[in-house]
């Protein structure tokens, strides 16, 4: 039988159960009151006022000029548009693009950047990704090597008058793209540098532009081995790639293969070309790794201008990997758009490193000041094969005779 004490105390218990169910209920919202007025608090109120008065600031804050926003826009418009809804008004396409671009650009952690547009970082997440999809899909066609040998030859026309490295078809590098550990992922992400990164494998052509980039490669991947794991390196071994065949040189009665260019980092093939090593070397092979090494900076710079116009790459990138690389990606693309729409302002003179041919110094790139730019692949050492070792002579010689340039001498001094 139930005490009136007993029948007292389960009547409290259920009033105060009640109270606080009727609390919680009362207290549950599905967005602050703040994002509610999001039309008042939008950072694109701001946009259009720099839009109107200070366009050099508009440009600035979105790395690109009114034009090219509006462009991309109406690319990427229907793949990211969303409706209006009975319980809510959607948040337009203008606006998801726009924050987007301001992350990109900025760096900023979602829960800062939230009081620059008035969105929950949990959905400012979903928008930059989505928008990350929509840029990679639309603009896919930006990043691609040739498909012809036509397109191969006119590569190397580009390198030859503009970098002076005779049938180079591409400069390749890697970079470490910093991550935040993911969680259960002990040291697979772990690099050299003790960071937890991403592996960037690029190759540029001779005007700063990605013809082929590979993101996701975990950061304990320390050699040129991460090139060889790419799609592009499957086709070229089976050579499907359509390159010319070899061909002579003006002034040379040898056959030269076109070749790919870069640093210590990668293994020295027929078709891949790389310095000599730095304890054997003569006059002659220091005129070849000049001349490589003009060849081989494009890559190093465009990262570089990559990561001083996408402060995203100044910081560890604080998404799982799968999320990271869209990121990466998307900046890839947005590079290679804006250095073709709006080259006269995304690339300049001064931001790239600049060769005084008088001296022989290399005056460097304004990226270079003040940038924690992204980490170097490790620099390992591997055989190379005699047929590699020829055409690597050939090429030196042919620098040093018929193929030299008047103020590469300048170089030795």
């Amino acid at each position: 039988m139930v005490s009136n004490t007993d029948m007292g105390f389960l009547a409290m218990t259920l009033a105060i159960f009640k109270l606080r169910k009727q609390k919680k209920k009362r207290t549950r919202r599905w967005s602050k009151e703040w994002f509610k007025l999001r039309s008042r608090f939008t950072h694109e109120n701001l946009l259009n006022v720099l839009r109107d008065t200070e366009p050099e600031d508009y440009k600035n804050f979105l790395r690109m000029d009114q034009e090219g926003f509006e462009t991309l826009l109406e690319l990427v418009r229907s793949k990211i548009e969303k409706q209006d809804t009975i319980m809510r008004k959607a948040i337009p396409a203008s606006q998801r693009l726009s924050v987007t671009l301001r992350y990109l650009a900025s760096g900023m952690d979602l829960e800062d950047l939230k009081f620059m547009c008035a969105i929950a970082p949990q959905t400012l997440e979903g928008i930059i990704m989505e928008t990350s999809d929509a840029i990679i899909e639309t603009l896919k066609d930006n990043i691609q090597v040739p498909k012809t040998e036509v397109g191969w030859k006119q590569l190397a026309e580009n390198f030859e008058e503009l970098w002076n490295f005779h049938n180079c078809i591409g400069s390749v590098d890697g970079k470490h793209i910093l991550i935040k550990k993911p969680p259960n992922s002990g040291s697979y992400y772990y690099n050299y540098k003790s960071t937890f990164s991403i592996v960037l494998m690029a190759i540029v052509n001779a005007k700063y532009q990605f013809i082929m980039v590979d993101v996701g490669a975990n950061g304990r991947i320390s050699d040129g081995g991460v090139l060889k794991n790419t799609i592009f390196w499957q086709k070229l071994s089976q050579n499907q790639l359509n390159i010319p065949n070899a061909r002579e040189l003006p002034g040379s009665n040898k056959t030269f293969p076109y070749v790919f260019v870069g640093d210590e980092a990668f293994q020295l093939q027929p078709n891949f070309m790389k310095p000599y090593n730095r304890a054997v070397l003569t006059d002659e092979k220091r005129i070849f790794n000049y001349r490589l090494s003009r060849a081989r900076r494009i890559v190093e710079n465009a990262f570089g201008i990559l990561t001083s116009r996408f402060k995203i790459f100044q910081k560890n990138i604080n998404f799982e990997p799968h999320k990271a690389r869209k990121i990466v990606m998307a900046c890839c693309h947005l590079h290679n758009y804006l250095s073709t729409r709006n080259n006269g302002y995304y690339l300049q003179r001064g931001d790239v490193d600049y060769e005084n041919k008088d001296t022989g110094r290399v005056e460097e790139g304004s990226w270079r000041q003040g940038t924690q730019h992204v980490a170097e692949l490790q620099r390992t050492r591997g055989n190379s094969a005699a047929e590699a070792k020829k055409i690597r002579d050939d090429f030196c010689e042919y620098f040093n005779s018929s193929g030299s340039v008047p103020w590469q001498n300048n170089y030795l001094t």
